[in-house]
């Protein structure tokens, strides 16, 4: 694949729009910088839902202002401008490939510029499965006006009528005539401008070409053989190093510092910004060396640990916090004193770390005032404000480039290493890159938020549900509305004072779905049912039945029986507009009573998919991320300090934990495109920790399914029923 990236183009290449990297970019002055071509712009962002065009974020509103999206230069390459950015999910391709259909253009003649704040319109952030039902629209809307418009610039060269004419393969061509023209031809010498007011009539997703295609990945012979750049590689002339001195615990002050021994190091300059200290040096290693050499005392003070964690979960906020979020359908004490079937469980989930490939990683460069960094963050806006308001700048005086990085999955969103690398930048007088150590981002990073959940429900003895009450705290709201019908419901998020910090996750819905669907499953055996005849039953939604119908049938779920050695479970959800289902096939040793993941089958619909391979990478990874959570991940944590800051004691799916996973695609080319990066990780643990009930008849309630807690400093053992 020859589609280059806008910054390899750039930083690597040798600077094709502007070899100095820093900023000096104003989006006044965006059409003298590409020169010639036609450029589309959005007058009125179309794509945003109403409650989005309500909201402001850091401080702003929402920009109402022109900004371009396309350029078409005179050599036919189609360049796209968004604030989205590429994380792994691979949406550079996908994105591509909408335009590519929209335009009528080769696939490898589309560029992307991704989250370059001096050059991209901007954006929120790429987070909740977002950029595929909002970001493909919209660029689709462009492509198809640039379309439109190229056809009209055609027939009034050929003196004919635009309806004419056809556009294919990147050229206009009078079939009557024969005679064709390409989109360079028709762009080159002018700077022709077409501003988008409303919708455009988009293609179908039946008459996809390019779009629904398995497209191989933009660039993906890079990333295997090393030539990808990420944050962490990028390098500046005059470069030097930063490392940046943490305290002994959360909530920690400083007590006293000597940093006379880090001073005395060649090379080393020790930076003092209020209570921040950091040390800028030739190369990383002396860096570290200079700031492990700094004399620091702290006083951390006493804080609650697991044992503690979910009991403080319970208590309401100091604050007061807000108890209001809750959903209120019947009476569910009358329908539940009346069920013939009752059901109280609680469910608790571990707050755990979102271990990226990468950790975080920033270079600072400051020319004048101005200042411009890179880094990897899901929102390079967001970053942006984070920075003017560090260093009190005004935005157009501060740049962020986002490479693309190293994997993410929620926990990228926040700029703390853009700061510091800015910090250091500023007092050194020179760039300075800043990497966090493994360390550094099992501590200092934010977690997925650990959960108290609560369930009480009931059913009538033919397995239809009366009543459900779902109460959630700490771990939040995402997909805690119930999918089954079942008249009578009260289901209510708590807010909670959380020991840690705690933020987005790669499918926080996992948490809801993992107690609702152990709780379905637990129903359906008082019951008497087959688990999924049980939720067939009691559930209308017509895509949702579709994905269980899809799983089970690739399962074999109808001819499968769980042994004491051997259990089947299936779970299934809906969370960001699309629908899972999840069968899962478990084998305990009788001796050992070791669990092994042996078979996962899961469907997925999620509208008309853009890109099959792609998204069937994308659900296999979802649910070798899925494992982790559900059977080891979970951070251990005791008076202000995490035990377990390391790959060595924090365990993560490997290799020979990884089951045959069987992806069953549902392709609803009738129904609008919906993200995919969370919803594949909610099914696989309530599949699995069902399977372990059916082979056992012991009901694992927690996440992760782990039976005993390793003491800090000891690998974790192999998982026991």
């Amino acid at each position: 694949m020859t589609i280059r990236t806008a910054f390899e183009r750039e930083f690597i290449d040798g600077g094709a729009w502007n070899p100095s990297g820093v900023l000096e970019v104003d989006r006044r002055d965006f059409l003298k910088l590409f020169g010639g071509g036609l450029f589309v712009g959005l007058a009125a962002r179309s794509a945003w839902t109403q409650e989005e065009a309500g909201r402001t974020f850091g401080g702003h509103e929402l920009p109402k202002d022109l900004s371009a999206w396309l350029h078409i230069a005179s050599d036919s390459r189609v360049t796209i401008f968004t604030g989205k950015v590429e994380v792994g999910q691979n949406i550079r391709t996908s994105l591509a490939q909408q335009v590519a259909e929209e335009l009528r253009a080769p696939f490898d003649s589309i560029a992307m510029i991704m989250g370059d704040t001096a050059l991209t319109p901007w954006d929120m952030g790429t987070f909740g499965s977002r950029t595929t039902p909002t970001m493909g629209p919209e660029l689709r809307t462009m492509a198809a006006a640039a379309r439109h418009m190229l056809l009209e610039e055609a027939a009034r060269r050929c003196h004919v009528k635009p309806s004419t004419l056809t556009a294919a393969d990147g050229k206009v061509t009078d079939p009557r005539s024969g005679r064709s023209l390409s989109y360079g031809e028709l762009t080159r010498g002018e700077k022709l401008v077409k501003i988008v007011f409303g919708d455009e009539s988009l293609t179908p997703a039946t008459d996809w070409k390019i779009a629904g295609t398995a497209v191989p990945k933009v660039d993906g012979r890079h990333f295997v053989t090393g030539k990808h750049v990420y944050p962490s590689d990028v390098i500046r002339p005059g470069m030097l190093f930063g490392a940046v001195l943490r305290p002994d615990g959360f909530n920690a002050t400083l007590v006293s510092l000597d940093a006379s021994a880090a001073e005395k190091i060649t090379g080393v300059q020790v930076v003092r910004d209020g209570d921040f200290t950091g040390v800028v040096a030739p190369d990383a290693f002396t860096a570290k060396r200079a700031v492990a050499a700094i004399q620091a005392k702290w006083n951390v003070p006493a804080q609650p640990s697991n044992r503690e964690l979910f009991a403080v979960l319970k208590k309401p906020p100091q604050d007061g916090g807000d108890d209001s979020q809750q959903h209120v359908v019947g009476s569910v004490t009358q329908a539940l004193a009346a069920s013939d079937l009752k059901l109280e469980e609680q469910y608790t989930v571990q707050y755990i770390a979102h271990t990226p490939l990468e950790p975080r990683a920033a270079v600072a460069e400051w020319n004048g005032d101005a200042l411009t960094v890179w880094t990897g963050t899901q929102r390079p806006f967001g970053v942006r404000d984070e920075l003017t308001q560090a260093f009190n700048l005004p935005a157009d005086r501060v740049r962020v480039i986002q490479p693309d990085m190293g994997s993410a999955y929620g926990g990228k969103h926040t700029g703390e290493a853009a700061v510091e690398a800015a910090r250091l930048a500023k007092a050194a007088g020179k760039p300075v890159k800043l990497e966090w150590t493994r360390r550094e981002e099992f501590t200092w990073a934010y977690f997925r938020p650990a959960g108290l959940i609560e369930i009480r429900a009931g059913a009538r003895r033919d397995g239809t549900l009366a009543a459900w009450e779902h109460h959630n705290y700490n771990s939040g709201g995402a997909g805690i509305g119930m999918p089954y019908d079942v008249p009578n419901q009260l289901i209510q998020y708590h807010p909670s004072d959380s020991p840690l910090r705690q933020g987005s996750y790669r499918s926080l819905a996992a948490a809801n779905n993992f107690a609702r669907e152990s709780a379905m499953d637990g129903l359906a055996h008082a019951a008497g049912l087959d688990p999924l005849v049980f939720r067939l039953k009691n559930l209308s939604d017509p895509r949702l039945r579709a994905v269980f119908e899809a799983a089970a049938d690739c399962f074999g779920w109808a001819h499968v029986k769980s042994t004491s050695g051997c259990g089947f479970g299936i779970a299934g959800g809906t969370e960001k507009g699309g629908y899972v289902a999840t069968c899962a096939e478990v084998e305990i040793d009788p001796t050992t009573k070791k669990l092994r993941i042996r078979r996962v089958v899961q469907a997925w619909e999620s509208g008309a998919v853009v890109n099959p391979d792609g998204l069937r990478n994308q659900m296999t990874g979802a649910v070798v991320q899925a494992i982790g959570g559900a059977l080891f991940e979970q951070i251990l944590f005791s008076n202000g300090r995490i035990l377990n800051p390391r790959f060595a004691d924090y365990r993560l799916p490997r290799f020979s934990d990884a089951p045959q996973v069987e992806i069953v695609l549902v392709d609803r080319k009738d129904l609008p495109s919906a993200g995919a990066g969370e919803i594949g990780l909610i099914g696989l643990a309530p599949a699995v920790g069902n399977a372990v009930f059916a082979a056992t008849g012991t009901r694992l309630r927690s996440m992760p399914m782990t039976p005993r807690t390793p003491a800090p400093g000891q690998s974790q053992a192999p998982l026991r029923c």
